[in-house]
């Protein structure tokens, strides 16, 4: 969430720096309900401060035995009470309509984040090169079928479209993936290692970002109004929900393995057959909550931890970094990490490490007290999977396919697995 003082104190710039995210998005709403707040606040203190006052004279006629006119002063209180009531109605109706508002702006881009679409992103660097085969390269989907690691037909039956079912080796793969990517980030990298619930209540996505705007992309329990995890960030994030953390403690760094659901509305094409786009995915997140002097930098680290993974694999990938208009909603800056499938010839992301700056911290109250003493600040959150295992695990396939449809492992999972390949 934004902080409304800094858009009172400065509309047009902040306008200007929405507008490159949206040029449709607009703050007189905003403003307008947060000038009348303002206005209310004070005729709200000041009937207050009035009514205290003849509650005290009220007290002190009759202490005097002026009981008469104490009674004319509890009738003249008794109609301010009613124009109170009325316009503490009002500012609450106008506090609620303003917190939905400020609840449905974007963050602001950060000003390295370029200007445009999502067609416009900034190859920021690549690691490794494409393949070069002697053979026209499968898809992962008939690569996965063949060997018996994927039965998408039997996961339709049981739970429907875009659901995916890992079996044999490609359930075992799956697992040692996740169990390595979380090694991995604890033991080498220092994380805290976590497996959180994977259903959360409803305040919970409203700090991370997916309420209001995105409830149609939740998998939603109603009787029980609780949600579906579409990413660990969303559970991660409220971890320190109301705290006040020490600066000496900072930054702390998370890493949570958990199955992810999305409902991923509309329809897509071809292209995204197989594990591309899924309703549920398996996923390590990395979340740090850090101060505002460092966070850029530790947005550097996590892109790095994130690129270890596919340096590991020997997966040819790209660095991307996103442009204005293609920003999630709580994100200030997005460098995603794309893998190159050479079954589609494209390369699609399998990372996404984002800084949300105080977006997030400041739905939740999440504060620390700084070193030197003073105020508390709100934290910095940044978060990035390191890595969702579905498009990881077709690169695998189709990076390291020979000729006749079989698989060769990366080294360290075929230490892990014990399987050099997949045959």
């Amino acid at each position: 969430m934004l902080d409304i003082r800094e858009i009172r104190e400065d509309p047009d710039g902040v306008l200007a720096r929405l507008r490159r995210r949206d040029p449709s998005l607009d703050l007189s709403t905003v403003l307008s309900l947060d000038e009348e707040r303002r206005g209310l606040v004070r005729k709200v203190e000041e009937l207050r401060r009035r009514r205290k006052q003849g509650s005290e004279e009220v007290a002190a006629l009759k202490a005097q035995g002026k009981t008469e006119e104490a009674q004319d002063r509890i009738a003249s209180l008794r109609a301010l009470s009613e124009e109170l009531k009325a316009l503490e109605d009002r500012l609450s109706q106008v506090e609620s309509a303003l917190q939905s508002e400020l609840l449905s702006l974007p963050n602001l881009p950060h000003d390295s984040v370029p200007p445009g679409t999502k067609e416009e992103k900034v190859v920021l660097r690549t690691w490794g090169q494409p393949q070069k085969f002697d053979f026209p390269p499968k898809h992962h989907v008939e690569l996965g079928r063949k060997l018996g690691l994927l039965d998408f037909e039997r996961a339709a039956k049981v739970t429907g479209a875009r659901f995916p079912m890992y079996t044999g080796l490609g359930a075992m793969l799956e697992l040692t993936l996740v169990h390595w990517m979380l090694e991995l980030h604890v033991r080498e990298h220092g994380y805290i290692p976590v497996l959180p619930p994977i259903l959360a209540n409803r305040t919970s996505f409203l700090v991370s970002g997916q309420l209001p705007k995105f409830a149609d992309e939740l998998y939603h329990c109603q009787e029980d109004d609780l949600f579906l995890n579409p990413t660990a960030e969303s559970l991660l994030v409220n971890l320190h929900r109301d705290e006040i953390l020490a600066e000496e403690e900072l930054p702390l760094r998370y890493v949570a393995y958990t199955p992810c659901f999305r409902r991923e509305a509309g329809s897509y094409g071809e292209e995204q057959r197989g594990l591309i786009r899924v309703h549920q995915f398996n996923k390590v997140e990395l979340f740090h909550y850090t101060t505002p002097e460092r966070s850029y930098r530790d947005l550097e680290e996590l892109v790095g931890h994130a690129e270890e993974v596919l340096k590991r694999l020997g997966l040819h990938y790209r660095v991307v970094l996103l442009p204005s208009q293609d920003l999630a909603q709580q994100s200030a800056k997005t460098i995603d990490l794309e893998v190159w499938l050479p079954g589609q010839g494209k390369y699609y992301e399998v990372s996404s490490c984002s800084n949300c700056e105080a977006y997030q911290a400041r739905r939740g109250n999440i504060r620390f007290r700084p070193a030197g003493g003073g105020r508390p600040k709100f934290v910095h959150t940044l978060n990035g999977s390191g890595l969702a295992t579905s498009r990881l695990f077709a690169a695998i396939l189709e990076q390291n396919q020979r000729p006749d449809g079989t698989v060769v492992l990366p080294e360290v999972l075929a230490e892990l697995l014990g399987e050099r390949e997949l045959s």
